[in-house]
């Protein structure tokens, strides 16, 4: 599973809305402990799409972490 953090709740939303008609299981929850986001929601999914998003990321992407099971893998953090 993957996870992607955003700098706003708008950001979060509209990576969501494009991420849902790719992966049906993707979903918005609250961001993990483990992780400090800036706008407190993230997107959760099961789909690779790393390489899409790392070559073109959302603007307010803060970051993109795997996940197994509470062990995060950082695989994109953006300056904002």
């Amino acid at each position: 599973m993957y996870i992607a953090t955003f700098y706003t709740h708008f950001g979060a939303q509209s990576f969501y809305a494009s991420v849902k008609k790719q992966d049906p299981a993707a979903r918005m929850m609250p961001v993990p402990r483990a992780l400090s986001a800036s706008c407190g929601i993230c997107v959760s999914f099961e789909a690779d799409l790393t390489d899409q998003i790392t070559a073109d990321h959302p603007e307010d992407l803060e970051g993109l972490y795997r996940t197994e099971g509470k062990r995060y893998e950082t695989i994109l953090e953006v300056e904002e």
